[in-house]
């Protein structure tokens, strides 16, 4: 897995540039009234980034595990991320990437083939996971940065 670890450290690395030219104000827009902002956007990736990372960690631990979904919209407005400081949300989500990378490139080979079922989904392989992690997180990357 380190070849995945290392994809999402060199997207985290080529992308925070970019989104540090974004301003507070610019990335607090919302294109459409059902749309998120980039801050939005960037929130729920820090959603995402926190649950797989219980997901990775949990399914490392058990062959076969079970696990909860979550509300995506509702998790973005109950943290209201557009009243979030820009800068601290991308501070935020370059941690949080690079801890997830270092899980990543750490998980032992031989539990990459534990399984997980997701409420009705599933199930997936650890290294399904980890690699679909890194490209959900390119596709929302994309609705920020043109």
């Amino acid at each position: 897995m380190n070849h995945v670890s290392e994809h999402l450290r060199q997207t985290v690395k080529q992308v925070l540039p970019l989104l540090k030219k974004i301003t507070d104000e610019q990335a607090s827009v919302k294109l459409a009234p059902h749309k998120w902002s980039k801050k939005e956007i960037i929130g729920h990736l820090l959603d995402s980034a926190c649950n797989n990372q219980q997901k990775f960690l949990r399914t490392i631990l058990t062959p076969e595990l079970q696990f909860v979904g979550y509300q995506q919209n509702e998790w973005v407005v109950l943290q209201n991320y557009n009243a979030v400081e820009w800068t601290m949300l991308i501070g935020w989500w370059q941690s949080v990437n690079e801890h997830i990378a270092h899980i990543i490139h750490n998980a032992p080979k031989e539990t990459l083939t534990h399984t997980i079922q997701i409420v009705n989904d599933g199930p997936f392989t650890l290294e399904f996971i980890m690699a679909d992690y890194v490209e959900h997180l390119k596709h929302h990357l994309k609705q920020i940065l043109p």
